[in-house]
């Protein structure tokens, strides 16, 4: 009975349950320190160090394959988040940051750990003909969360910091309420989950020297791959625009017009960033997918690379400009979300190109590996060039530094094959 669970029951709140730890993690912590009185280039470096789980996560795969069964890494890791949840909302202190990073850190190590069971999990539960069935529903309703993520938690904290006059407990209620909600989800998964017959504990594991081994044969060959030097400086600095801004962005549209910015409220970042600008990112990547399918990805890569760089102008204008009017401020942003959505298809198609051969699914997992580590990389710097440039040089720098993207695609798609 219990493997006859539709898959409707589990699979769009299992995705859910990925995506929402994520941008609590990178986006939301981003705005609740900003609100909290962090300096930018404080608030860039300790956040981009966040990114970290997600860089080093292909190290401890293999144990979560062979220790114990993906349900049960599912289950235990959901309700880590959900203590880590309650924690954090208890450590929100205006002047004292030590506590509330620190659960920062368990949630984003609990959370890379769930990514890497939940994937295996889908792949076990479902035979091939049901994950292409759910394979758009999965990445649905993880795009769901990325606007109840970003927008929605941040336009309820928005909210009862005006309400309630103080940001300290307005950051408190909003956690406290996401802590309710992925405590219902693990609930809902401890009950609904199946338990197929593949996700069994495997006698057959071998030692950990054996699996070190393995791991480091897998590793090698990555890195003999022929081009793959080329390859890792494309998948570097493809989003490097991204990666400046995306630390900077939430405190440009709440910092005052005093300080260069555009004095939004978090309500309003909410709405603009959080909401309008998903539904830009993910009408792009629709879009994206279906443009990469219908020219290849050898012709996509350099048209979407500039879709990436070129509509970074936007924020050099609203720099410069200030507008006052949130629907100016909200159509550029919902423009530059677009245009990285449709262009980061050509990226994700190329790391898939790149992960082909023999161990396609660890190369794949060191690709992304790779892509956490060109978010995190920047992204440490991001804060202090913006205090000592202003927003408004800022962001002309990360335009001149998004051009450098596009010689390095116009190099990568060279290698790769025409019927691509």
């Amino acid at each position: 009975m219990r493997n006859k669970i539709t898959p409707w029951a589990w699979v769009p709140t299992l995705y859910f349950a990925e995506g929402i730890p994520y941008f609590i993690v990178n986006t939301i912590s981003v705005v609740m320190y900003k609100n909290l009185g962090m300096p930018n280039g404080r608030l860039a470096a300790l956040t981009s160090l966040l990114y970290l789980p997600w860089v080093i996560k292909p190290f401890w795969s293999p144990f979560v394959d062979i220790i114990g069964t993906k349900r049960r890494w599912i289950i235990w890791m959901q309700l880590a988040m959900t203590a880590a949840f309650v924690a954090l909302a208890l450590s929100v202190h205006p002047t004292f940051f030590t506590f509330s990073l620190i659960f920062f850190w368990i949630t984003a190590f609990a959370s890379a750990t769930h990514d890497i069971a939940a994937d295996g999990f889908y792949m076990l539960a479902l035979d091939h003909k049901r994950q292409a069935v759910f394979v758009g529903i999965r990445s649905l309703f993880y795009r769901v969360s990325m606007i109840f993520g970003q927008g929605v938690l941040v336009f309820i904290a928005g909210y009862l910091e005006r309400r309630l006059g103080s940001v300290p407990t307005a950051w408190r209620i909003t956690l406290l309420i996401t802590a309710l909600i992925f405590a219902v989800l693990s609930v809902w998964h401890i009950f609904l989950l199946p338990r197929p017959a593949e996700d069994a504990v495997r006698e057959d594991a071998g030692t950990a020297k054996e699996i070190f081994r393995g791991f480091g044969r897998t590793f090698a060959t990555f890195f003999t791959k022929p081009g793959i030097w080329l390859a890792m400086c494309f998948l570097l600095l493809f989003r490097l625009p991204e990666a400046l801004s995306i630390k900077m962005l939430t405190p440009f549209l709440l910092d005052t017009a005093a300080a260069g910015g555009l004095a939004l409220s978090t309500e309003q970042v909410g709405l603009a960033y959080g909401t309008i600008g998903v539904a830009g990112l993910v009408a792009g990547g629709i879009l994206g997918g279906i443009a990469a399918a219908k020219w290849g990805l050898r012709k996509s890569l350099v048209p979407m690379v500039c879709c990436v760089a070129i509509p970074c102008l936007v924020y050099v204008y609203l720099a410069m400009a200030r507008p006052e009017n949130l629907w100016i401020v909200s159509g550029c942003i919902l423009l530059d979300q677009f245009g990285y959505g449709f262009g980061f298809t050509a990226y994700m198609l190329y790391m898939i190109h790149v992960s082909e051969g023999e161990f396609k699914t660890s190369h794949y997992s060191l690709c992304t590996a790779f892509m956490a580590l060109s978010m995190m990389i920047p992204g440490l710097f991001a804060g202090y060039l913006q205090e000592a440039l202003g927003y408004t040089g800022f962001f002309i720098l990360v335009m001149a530094c998004s051009l450098l993207s596009i010689p390095i695609t116009a190099l990568a798609a060279r290698k790769v094959p025409k019927n691509e």
